[in-house]
């Protein structure tokens, strides 16, 4: 697909910007706009929302979120060679994206943003966990946003969907199936990517829960799924003893075998156990 909008393809805007990707800053850049338009399309309705972008690159997936109807952007974008080709776009979409020079791990987007807020983004793989927990950990819940859909290395996007039992089961699954509906929408092989990275990526659609699905103390969670997962391999006995010398009955009180291992365990006996440590 050459264009959506009336602005060249998304080769000769590389070409005309010198845009070479840099491995350092996890740049890996989409150039089917057909894709980028179904990416946007997986976020839902977004003419009555405010987007935030991180990492636009050449502005592929802005591109998509404009001409799929996104009332505003927010792109925040940390190589400054990206900014010419940014603004491309916003005077052909006047009034509708505003571009910020900065690392999105610093940047206070919401001082920019109007709810409702969607997350839309193909993040960067050298920061994209972290936004992700940061998102997920706010000091508030609900968070500002209503929404993410973001770009993954498919091992990480397996790891934010993975069930008890299986390989990918661990603290960012609990985490984000704590607060957040998740599911993977969209798989991409690396040829889909300029470079192409050396592992297959997926697309993840989050929509935050208006409260957490089960009761318990967000401290108290991850600390003991800290404990459980970084040792995953023990019994739960052994690798929570850290929690005190009444960890056994505990665990049986809330009907988890004290013998059981942490990649067993599901999201709601995990907030139970949160509980009833809390209480003791």
């Amino acid at each position: 697909m050459g264009t959506i909008d009336g602005l060249p393809p998304l080769r000769e805007v590389i070409r005309t910007h010198d845009l070479v990707a840099k491995r350092q800053l996890g740049q890996n850049f989409l150039l089917d706009l057909n894709l980028t338009a179904k990416i946007a399309r997986s976020a839902g309705d977004l003419s009555g929302c405010d987007v935030l972008e991180v990492g636009p690159g050449p502005g592929g997936l802005t591109r998509g979120l404009l001409a799929e109807g996104a009332r505003r952007v927010l792109a925040v974008e940390k190589d400054a060679r990206c900014l010419p080709a940014l603004h491309e776009i916003a005077a052909a979409y006047p009034g509708r994206l505003e571009v910020l020079l900065g690392d999105a791990l610093e940047v206070d987007a919401l001082a920019h943003l109007t709810p409702p807020i969607k997350v839309v983004a193909n993040l960067p793989y050298n920061v994209g966990t972290e936004l992700l927990i940061r998102w997920l950990s706010p000091p508030v819940w609900p968070p500002y946003w209503s929404s993410l859909t973001l770009m993954f290395q498919k091992e990480v996007a397996e790891r934010i969907v993975a069930k008890p039992k299986g390989d990918h089961y661990g603290r960012l699954a609990l985490l984000a199936q704590w607060r957040c509906n998740a599911a993977i929408v969209m798989t991409l092989p690396p040829e889909a990517f300029t470079p192409a990275p050396k592992v297959h990526s997926a697309v993840v659609h989050l929509t935050a829960l208006p409260e957490p699905r089960f009761p318990c103390d967000f401290g108290m969670l991850q600390r003991i799924t800290a404990m459980a997962f970084n040792q995953r391999r023990k019994m739960l006995r052994s690798s929570l003893k850290g929690m005190g010398p009444g960890i056994e009955a505990l665990l049986e009180s809330v009907g988890i075998p004290p013998t059981a291992r942490a990649e067993e365990i599901s999201l709601e006996l995990f907030c139970a156990l949160a509980r009833a440590v809390h209480a003791a």
